[in-house]
């Protein structure tokens, strides 16, 4: 299947320098078409309305929204989900349908080979580098271990420490996409940083 774009932005909204909504906009007028609402730690009511504004905000640039883990939640909004075990695809592909794109975190080679098992569109494979998101979180994969995840015949996502600069590498190795947190969050521009990234992907 081909993802809805070769850039993933990941919501986190305890180290975004402006507001998520905010972000989402800046990165819509960027040209990045895919969003993954993460927050996981918003109780439910919050939770949901956050996803409406990010949905509305999602349809007015054409992007695609996906859900972190909330299989019910991506439903209601029509969106796509992404999920932390390969066990949860089953049960996500009859909640929200075949079409639906679902995607799942993966650490080792061994995570990637049970999610192509299981029917997932994607995984994120991380950390590739070492993240200032994460501290302490590894050790970094490197380039080579997406290349060894590739061959297990599902789209690859790099996920962890991804700079514009590391982009290239990444798609080199085998990567399909790479995904981006912090390097959006952080920003005081994040509209310039998801331009300076799309580049890079396209360079």
């Amino acid at each position: 299947m081909t993802l809805p774009s070769p850039l993933l932005v990941i919501t986190d909204r305890r180290q975004a320098r402006h507001s998520i909504e905010a972000i989402a906009e800046a990165m819509g007028q960027a040209g990045g078409r895919w969003l993954l609402f993460r927050d996981k730690d918003l109780e439910a009511a919050e939770r949901r309305s956050f996803a409406s504004r990010l949905s509305a905000i999602a349809r007015r640039h054409g992007m695609h929204l996906s859900v972190s883990r909330d299989t019910n939640l991506a439903a209601e909004f029509g969106a796509s989900v992404h999920l932390q075990s390969a066990a949860a695809v089953g049960p996500a592909r009859q909640r929200i349908g075949r079409e639906a794109i679902i995607g799942v975190s993966a650490h080792t080679l061994g995570d990637v080979k049970d999610a192509a098992a299981a029917g997932a569109d994607y995984v994120t494979l991380s950390p590739v580098f070492l993240t200032a998101s994460k501290p302490g979180y590894g050790p970094a994969l490197g380039v080579d271990a997406i290349t060894e995840a590739a061959k297990a015949g599902i789209a690859v996502v790099a996920l962890g420490g991804i700079t514009a600069d590391a982009a290239r590498p990444c798609l080199e190795a085998g990567a399909a996409g790479i995904a981006v947190m912090g390097e959006i969050m952080r920003s005081d521009d994040p509209r310039s940083s998801a331009i300076g990234l799309l580049a890079a992907l396209k360079s």
